[in-house]
């Protein structure tokens, strides 16, 4: 059987899956590209830098006039202009999420060194993860609907304000006609379109795809929601202090907004092309928790499920992971769940690794965030460097890892689990790999 150019061998198995069949050998994939707008940098090496660096992102909202809001604060992109990237009339049809795709979009390209005009484009795809959307949008021209009347609401309305529409962006800016769509998973959206594009490399339907995640969602509404949720913190006197993911005095998430967009390409075809190799990306995971729409399964099951299934994908042994990119919220259950979890995956020698939430300097980037973690672990593997858990302070009881506190370390890593769940029980976890 061919797809792609590429042989593979679907071989009937035997006991309970004898009817499912397998791939026998499954085509190498590589990130070949970066790009990312985020709370600490405008760029992917800056925001490594930054996180290297032990930076926050987080400090006073300025997207909105918050007086009236029981939390203040946020980790937004800094010094953004649309104008600097976009024509006037341009920036007036995209929502602020799909603005910053587009940016982390083009970074990603002119990183990977690609030239279109000499790929088939029939074989390069985009999927672009939000969990939200187009909130700012949605709220902007609802206020119009109230107080102007309908006739009032724009045109572009719609595809400003839906969550595959990023996707289509870069995909008809690119003129890139493979697998395009959006995902929608909450926090674990740019997870699911990491990993369903490495899904499309491996059985052979693209050689190329542009995948990650973009969200916008600090506006009035998304703040008034998860403030109603008690879900994200309130320590507006300390900003940069707010998010502390495994500290015993966590309360909360602090938003935040971004974009991350990475090239994922076939090894023979980024060999082919002279193209620099970054890492490999060797295996990934999705699961659910059928639990609860918000609270995490207990001991942190379906995360479990997803270590253990990523692990082995990439044909690896819990033994061979160095570094885990912790979902780490700073939310009481996500982060205890999430320890425990680790610890039944790798029972003792949980207590050796080294674990990091990136998210107690960049905020929660809620459906971007898996992917500016997953540059963070690509980073990891390429320079054995470790970002640390910034605001660790109070020991909690119940996390007693090592969570890489406050300052980055060197180590060798050769292998990296990223984890992101979402509301609804969505898990994903990627496995990031030493090119070798």
């Amino acid at each position: 059987m061919y797809l792609g150019g590429q042989r593979f061998r679907f071989m009937p198995v035997s006991g309970d899956d004898r009817n499912k069949g397998t791939f026998m050998n499954k085509r190498r994939v590589v990130v070949t590209g970066m790009g990312s707008l985020s709370p600490l940098g405008n760029s992917a090496e800056e925001t490594w830098k930054a996180m290297l660096a032990g930076v926050s992102g987080v400090g006073k909202i300025t997207i909105f006039d918050t007086e009236d809001y029981t939390t203040k604060i946020g980790a937004e992109v800094k010094d953004y202009d649309p104008l600097n990237h976009f024509d006037k009339k341009e920036a007036r049809k995209m929502d602020r999420y799909t603005q910053f795709a587009m940016i982390a979009a083009e970074e990603a390209v002119n990183n990977s060194g690609l030239d279109f005009s000499k790929e088939d484009r029939d074989r390069i795809g985009v999927i672009i993860g939000s969990g939200i959307g187009g909130m700012l949008s949605f709220e902007e021209e609802h206020s119009k609907l109230l107080n102007k009347g309908p006739r009032r609401v724009s045109p572009f309305f719609i595809p400003m304000m839906i969550g595959d529409i990023a996707s289509g962006y870069v995909s008809i800016k690119y003129n890139l006609k493979g697998p395009n769509y959006g995902t929608v998973s909450a926090c674990a959206s740019a997870g699911h379109a990491l990993g369903s594009s490495l899904r499309a490399i491996q059985y052979g339907d693209a050689d190329i795809m542009l995948a990650g995640g973009a969200e916008a969602a600090i506006s009035p509404m998304g703040v008034a929601g998860f403030n109603s949720m008690k879900a994200i913190s309130t320590r507006n006197d300390e900003p940069q202090k707010a998010s502390r993911p495994f500290d015993a005095e966590r309360s909360g998430f602090v938003m935040g907004e971004g974009a991350a967009v990475i090239v994922l390409e076939e090894l023979e075809h980024a060999l082919a092309r002279g193209a620099k190799i970054y890492a490999e990306f060797s295996g990934m995971a999705f699961t659910a928790d059928a639990h609860h729409i918000t609270m995490p399964a207990p001991e942190g099951e379906g995360a479990v499920r997803a270590m253990r299934g990523a692990v082995k994908d990439a044909g690896l042994q819990p033994d061979d992971i160095d570094y885990i990119n912790a979902h780490g919220t700073s939310t009481s259950a996500n982060d205890r769940n999430e320890t425990a979890a680790i610890k039944t995956v790798f029972g003792k020698r949980a207590y050796d690794m080294s674990i990091s939430s990136t998210k107690s300097m960049t905020g929660h980037l809620l459906g971007a965030s898996a992917g500016v973690e997953f540059i963070a672990a690509v980073y990891s593997v390429l320079e054995n460097k470790i970002p640390p858990t910034i605001n660790y302070e109070f020991p909690d009881p119940d996390c007693d890892l090592n969570y890489v506190p406050n300052a980055m370390i060197a180590h060798e890593v050769n292998a990296t689990l990223s984890n992101s769940f979402g509301f609804g029980g969505h898990n994903v976890c990627l496995c990031v790999k030493k090119y070798k």
